[in-house]
């Protein structure tokens, strides 16, 4: 199972490619299979099933990117980018806690 901070962990290694409302498009840094631990690629896929609002996670391993679609109206575009850049992070966990189905 996911954790709240396995979340923010795994987001340390994403740089924003494209975002706009409803739909983010990151680079993924190769360090993350090395430093990830023991997340897997379906932990990843599976977020939308245990997050309210994430509709969509699309992982294209061959260009290192992860398209993330969500509800704009449950996450405001400035969490997603507060999460990549480690900013306010007691606010994103508060946040991903409530709309948790089994996040930790």
């Amino acid at each position: 199972m996911i954790e709240t901070e396995d979340i923010i962990k795994i987001a340390n290694y994403f740089s924003i490619i494209a975002h706009s409302p409803g739909r983010l498009r990151v680079r993924v840094n190769p360090k993350i299979i090395k430093e990830g631990g023991n997340l897997t690629l379906a932990d990843i896929e599976n977020l939308p099933n245990k997050i309210d609002g994430i509709k969509e996670i699309k992982i294209k391993k061959i260009i290192a990117s992860v398209t993330i679609t969500y509800d704009a109206n449950v996450f405001r575009p400035s969490l997603w980018e507060d999460l990549i850049a480690q900013r306010n992070l007691e606010e994103v966990s508060s946040i991903i806690n409530t709309l948790a189905k089994e996040v930790v």
